[in-house]
Formats: structure tokens, sequence, C-alpha cells
């Protein structure tokens, strides 16, 4: 079995851009959600003074990850006059297509890096037992 994979990137508000940002946001979900249902999770989060965007994916595998980024990408380029992203990490071992998808990522929406951290032991009961 594939273990889960959990995307998290962070970046700051362009000023000015909020209102905005947040529609773009609403649609985004909207999307992801008719389009990906094998996500697990999928979340946007502000910080308390509206300055600062996280956005939280939790993935089954890596191809549920893989789909995102291919079927995403589109959306992702609507961010571009509202954010600087500053980093993206990933939790989870990913393909290097997938790793070069999140590069293009970064550059496009900022000057983040891209930062993965391998599994060393663990587990996952999503769904339940």
């Amino acid at each position: 079995m594939s273990e889960p994979i959990v995307y998290i990137d962070s970046s700051t508000i362009r000023v000015g851009k909020l209102a905005e940002l947040k529609a773009a946001i609403r649609a985004t979900v909207a999307y992801v959600d008719a389009n990906e249902p094998q996500l697990l999770s999928y979340g946007f989060f502000l910080s308390e003074n509206d300055t600062r965007m996280t956005v939280v994916a939790v993935h089954p595998d890596a191809a549920s990850m893989e789909y995102h980024m291919k079927v995403g990408s589109p959306v992702f380029r609507r961010f571009t006059e509202f954010i600087n992203l500053s980093r993206i990490e990933v939790y989870g071992d990913v393909p290097e297509t997938v790793l070069e998808k999140l590069r293009e990522k970064a550059e496009m929406l900022g000057s983040g890096r891209v930062v993965v951290h391998k599994l060393h032991a663990g587990f996952a009961r999503f769904g339940g037992r």
C-alpha cells in the first residue's frame, strides 16, 4: 500500500488583494471538490491578521498528488497576482515528475522553494478500521 502524501504551502498575501484572494480560494475549493474526489483533505488557512495563507492537502497516495498537479495547474495561475508563495513542503515520497511540477508552481507563484520530507516510520488510519 502506498503512503499518504501531505502537502503544505505558505504564502504572503499581497497588500490590497485579500478580497480577491478569498474569492479565488472559494472558486478553487469548489473546483477541486468537484474534480478530485480522491483527495482526502484540502484547506486554505489565513493568519489572524490576514497577511499569510497556508494550503494543506492530504492525498491518499502519490498518484493523487500527480493528478492534482495536472488538473489544478491552470487554476493555480489565478493566484499569481494575490500571493507570493514562500515555501512548499511535501511529507511523503513523490516521483520526480511531481517535484518538477511543484518547482514550476513555486516559481510561478513566488520565490519559494520545495522541500520534501520522506517518511521514516509511522502509520495512517484514514477511513477507520
